[in-house]
């Protein structure tokens, strides 16, 4: 089975900078957007970004100006800049692949992100 697999998450001071990866494993077809999904302990998952086949954009207000996605269609591969990072980015963070096919969904296995002093 394809399956999408993350790297790039680790600890970092706050104001200092990550970029996470995401590449699946095999092909996937029909693939309409791409984004990041992030769950702070207690808290429900939220999506942090989105980049869909327009292309075309979406962030949370809470990362706006900080976070950026971006993508390589030819490598199945999504990335997540983010800069000026804030204890309250602390979280797992997931990617995803939609699909217009079966299952619709793929996630990736999680990464930590870790923001402290």
């Amino acid at each position: 089975q394809v399956q999408l697999v993350e790297s790039g998450g680790g600890l970092v001071q706050p104001g200092g900078s990550l970029r996470l990866s995401c590449a699946a494993s095999g092909s996937i077809s029909n693939i309409y957007a791409k984004g990041w999904y992030r769950q702070a302990p207690g808290k429900q998952r939220e999506l942090v970004a989105s980049i869909t086949a327009g292309p075309g954009t979406n962030y949370a207000d809470s990362v706006k100006g900080r976070f950026t996605i971006s993508r390589d269609n030819a490598k199945n591969t999504v990335y997540l800049q983010m800069n000026s990072l804030k204890p309250e980015d602390t979280a797992v963070y997931y990617c995803n692949f939609k699909t217009l096919d079966a299952p619709y969904d793929y996630w990736g296995q999680g990464t930590q992100v870790t923001v402290s002093s």
